[in-house]
C-alpha cells in the first residue's frame, strides 16, 4: 500500500490509529464517519481507504496468539541458556515443538560463528520479517497469471472461436462501472470460479493454485499483484474499490427504523383470512416515470396510483439534493398514496408492506394521515411481497418496461386496474378480486351498523 501523503511537520498517524480506523470501517459506517471518529480529516480517511483498495492492510492486523510474544521469547532465551531441549521448552511455554525449533533457527543471532538466541534480537528480527512485503504469487508465476487473466478479462468468442469485440467503451478512469452505459465484454469468470476451476483442470499441479481472495487483492490493492487495476471492470460488480461486507449490509436507509421492519408486522397480516393488509411497490418506466401499485393480500384487489411528473420536469436544470420532479419523490408519493388509501374504510387499510425504496421515506406522515401502519420488507427479498410482485408481472402486459408511463392519465390506469380486478382468479375459487373485495366492504359496513345499534 502506498503511504498516504501528509503535510510537513504533521506526525504520521500511529499503526494503532489506522487499525482503529479500519475497525470502524468494518462496522459498516462510511469512510468520512470513520475518519471523524479517529479525529482525522475526511480527505485523509478517504485517501487511506482508496490507497488500500477498500481492504484493511494486512500489516495492520491485530497481534494474535498465533505468533510468539516478547514474553515467550524471553522464556525461550532463559530456558535455552539452561541447556533445555526443544521439547522441554515447548512444554514450558505451551507451544508446539516445531514452533520453538523454527524460532531458534530463524531468529537467533550469530556471535563468534555460533548461533546465540537473545529475546530482544529475536523480537526485532521477527518484526522485520513481518513487515517485509511478500511477492504476490501472480507476479512470479506467469502461467498462472495468464490463466487468471484470460478467464477474467479474456475475449468473448463464438462457438467456432471467432472473437466478438462487443461495444466500444471509454478508457477506464478509476471509477465504478458506468451507469446505464455499455461495459466491456469479457470472459468475466468470478475469482471464486477461477480458483475452483484450477483444481479441476490441474488436479496434480500444486503450482496452479490461488485463492479467490488473492485474486481480489491483486485487483483492488494498488501495486499488490500483476493484474492491472482496470480489470476490476471485468468483475460483475465493476467496483473500483472493495466494499466492506458490513457496509454493504448497512446501505443508507435512514427511513427504515427498527419499528417498521417486516418482523414487527402484526401476525394477522400473514393470515390472508383477515382483510385490510396491503402490499405496495412501483413499476418504473423511462424518463423517471412510474405508477404506484397497491394490492390487498386477501382479495388480491388492485389500486393503481397515478404519479404524473411535476411542473418543470425536463425544463429546469438538475439540482443536486433538490426536489424530485419525476413524479415519485417522497412528497409526491405521500400525497398520491394518501389520496388513494383515504378512499377506503379504516378497517380495510390496516397495514402496508413496501420495499426499501426511498419514495416512501415520509411513511410516518402517511401513517399519521391515513391510520395505515407501514412496514418495509428486507432488502432484496421480493418473496416477502408475493402478491404485489405477481400483480406487477400482470401489469407489465399493459405497461411494458422501457416505455414512458407518465403519458397515461389517472383515468387510463384506473381502467387497467378495473380490468385486473374483474378477471377471475383460481386462488379465489374463480371469483374476481372485485367480487371478493365487495364482500369484504359489505361485511365491514354491516359490522359498523351493528356496533352503533
Amino acid at each position: 500500500m502506498r503511504a498516504p501523503m501528509r503535510s510537513p511537520g504533521r506526525p504520521e498517524p500511529s499503526r494503532a490509529a489506522q487499525r482503529e480506523f479500519w475497525r470502524l470501517i468494518a462496522t459498516g459506517i462510511t469512510t468520512v464517519q470513520a475518519a471523524k471518529g479517529m479525529g482525522v480529516s475526511a480527505p485523509v480517511g478517504i485517501r487511506w481507504f482508496r490507497h488500500a483498495g477498500g481492504m484493511a492492510p494486512l500489516s495492520l492486523d491485530e497481534p494474535t496468539g498465533r505468533y510468539l510474544s516478547f514474553a515467550e521469547r524471553e522464556e525461550i532465551a532463559l530456558l535455552k541458556a539452561q541447556d533445555k531441549g526443544v521439547r522441554e521448552i515447548a512444554r514450558a511455554i505451551g507451544r508446539d515443538p516445531g514452533t520453538v525449533s523454527r524460532e531458534l533457527r530463524r531468529n537467533a543471532a550469530t556471535r563468534g560463528g555460533k548461533p546465540v538466541y537473545r529475546a530482544v534480537v529475536a523480537q526485532w528480527k521477527a518484526q522485520q520479517a513481518a513487515k517485509r512485503r511478500k511477492t504476490a504469487k501472480l507476479v512470479h508465476n506467469e502461467r498462472l497469471r495468464e490463466y487468471v487473466q484470460d478467464r477474467l478479462a479474456g475475449h468473448v468468442r463464438r462457438p467456432d472461436g471467432t472473437i466478438v469485440s462487443g461495444p466500444a467503451t471509454p478508457r477506464w478512469k478509476g471509477l465504478n462501472k458506468p451507469h446505464r452505459q455499455d461495459r466491456r465484454w469479457s470472459t468475466a469468470w468470478s475469482p471464486e470460479q477461477i480458483a475452483q476451476r484450477l483444481k479441476v483442470e490441474f488436479p496434480h499441479d500444486e503450482s496452479m493454485r490461488i485463492s479467490h481472495e488473492a485474486i481480489y487483492q491483486s485487483l483492488f490493492i494498488e501495486g499488490r499483484g500483476a493484474l492491472k487495476r482496470e480489470l476490476v471492470a471485468c468483475l460483475r460488480t465493476g467496483r473500483a474499490l472493495r466494499e466492506p461486507r458490513a457496509r454493504s449490509r448497512n446501505k443508507p436507509q435512514g427511513h427504515v427504523t427498527a419499528d417498521v421492519v417486516l418482523s414487527e408486522r402484526p401476525a394477522e397480516a400473514e393470515d390472508r383470512a383477515v382483510p385490510g393488509h396491503w402490499e405496495g411497490d412501483l413499476i418504473i418506466g423511462t424518463g423517471r416515470s412510474a405508477i404506484g401499485t397497491l394490492v390487498e393480500r386477501s382479495s388480491r384487489s388492485t389500486l393503481l396510483v397515478h404519479l404524473p411528473r411535476m411542473e418543470g420536469w425536463g425544463e429546469k436544470p438538475y439540482v443536486k439534493n433538490g426536489p424530485s420532479l419525476g413524479g415519485y419523490g417522497a412528497a409526491a408519493m405521500n400525497a398520491a398514496l394518501t389520496a388513494s388509501m383515504a378512499k377506503l374504510p379504516d378497517q380495510l387499510r390496516k397495514t402496508l408492506t413496501w420495499d426499501r425504496g426511498k419514495e416512501l421515506s415520509g411513511h410516518a406522515l402517511f401513517a399519521l394521515e391515513t391510520g395505515t401502519r407501514v412496514f418495509f420488507a428486507d432488502p432484496h427479498s421480493p418473496w416477502q411481497r408475493p402478491t404485489n410482485e405477481n400483480t406487477n408481472g400482470l401489469l407489465r402486459q399493459y405497461f411494458p418496461k422501457g416505455t414512458d408511463l407518465a403519458r397515461w392519465s389517472a383515468e387510463d390506469i384506473e381502467a387497467v386496474a378495473h380490468a385486473l380486478n374483474n378477471r377471475p382468479r383460481k386462488v379465489l375459487g374463480w371469483k374476481t378480486p372485485a367480487e371478493v373485495f365487495g364482500e369484504q366492504l359489505r361485511s365491514v359496513q354491516q359490522a359498523g351498523v351493528a356496533s352503533t345499534d
